[in-house]
């Protein structure tokens, strides 16, 4: 980045914090990324929240605390890069397919973002009137952090970090490209802001879990350690029995649970891995067509080519130049 950049990311939040509640404007804050900060829906100041989309590349610690609305609550769900919130009494560390929720006090947050890295992450950010209306009646089960942010409370706070589990990928995808028409866009983005909240701004009362949810706990505990031993052996999958092995349940059992779950059968979502796999090692340039293929198992250039194009729209050869991504943002990936 050039010396103007390096002050742009300096002045930054300094200077959204300085413009005040009432005129609040996070643009400054992300105009060193450009196209990188895309907002899905923004109606902060008409309807209380925000979901906006980053994908970018750095080359030097960015701050990006500028970009919290005052007295807000934001959600991160992080896929790739590392970053990191602080307030004054803690600090959250954001790795790659993590996710959390930090609330903007009196006392400003502190945020980084690492450099060196590609950072791909989705933020829903809750105003205070938002949370108010919809939580306020659940004070008491909510996280401490966010009952503070109901109550008006001043102080400044981040929650727990946790693993996002496939139901957390299938949502983001859906948010990147809304399932329903403009006209009921507004509806479909307020629900999915509340399945969010209730994901991560609510606290189960120390050991109370129903059996029911210990259940389905596991159960999503053993698919999301089959989705990372898929990524793990991408160009060599391992069998269905070995998987089974591994995340200790049956063959048949483990079947029928990742389908439920994840609405796909195991080599539906083991190919979708591996054309997301290949489209990133096209779209970075560390790999040819042929490269990308081998990679990522395919030992036949006309089926790997088949396959991508049914993912993507193009054959491997011309994306991303061709995709509908590129032409239409915000079209299918």
């Amino acid at each position: 980045m050039t010396g103007r950049s390096t002050k742009i990311q300096r002045e930054g939040p300094a200077r959204a914090r300085r413009a005040g509640a009432g005129a609040f404007s996070e643009a400054g804050v992300w105009r060193e990324v450009g196209s990188g900060w895309h907002k899905l829906w923004a109606r902060y100041r008409e309807e209380g929240v925000s979901f906006e989309w980053h994908e970018f590349a750095l080359t030097r610690e960015f701050d990006w605390s500028g970009s919290f609305h005052p007295g807000s609550t934001e959600i991160c769900l992080n896929l790739e890069g590392r970053g990191w919130v602080a307030s004054t009494e803690a600090r959250v560390e954001f790795g790659p397919g993590t996710g959390g929720f930090y609330y903007q006090g009196s006392l400003p947050l502190r945020a980084g973002r690492q450099p060196g890295q590609r950072h791909r992450f989705l933020t829903i950010e809750y105003s205070p009137r938002f949370l108010q209306e919809r939580l306020g009646r659940d004070a008491g089960q909510l996280h401490e952090v966010t009952r503070n942010a109901v109550a008006g409370d001043g102080r400044s706070g981040v929650g727990p970090l946790s693993l996002l589990t496939e139901r957390h990928h299938q949502v983001i995808a859906s948010l990147r490209h809304p399932p329903v028409y403009a006209p009921a866009q507004r509806a479909w983005f307020e629900a999915k802001a509340l399945e969010l909240a209730a994901w991560f701004l609510y606290q189960p009362p120390a050991g109370q879990e129903l059996f029911c949810h210990r259940q389905e706990r596991l159960a999503q505990e053993r698919v999301d350690r089959v989705v990372a031993l898929l990524k793990q052996h991408l160009a060599e999958p391992l069998s269905l029995e070995e998987l089974g092995k591994r995340v200790g349940c049956s063959p048949f059992y483990l079947s029928r649970t990742f389908s439920k779950l994840t609405g796909t059968t195991l080599p539906l979502y083991l190919r979708r891995l591996r054309m997301e796999r290949a489209a990133e090692l096209l779209r970075s340039g560390q790999c040819n067509v042929t490269e990308a293929a081998l990679e990522v198992g395919y030992s036949s250039l006309s089926h790997f080519s088949q396959a991508f194009h049914e993912a993507f729209g193009c054959c491997p050869g011309l994306y991303p130049l061709k995709t509908p991504t590129q032409q239409a943002p915000g079209g299918p990936r």
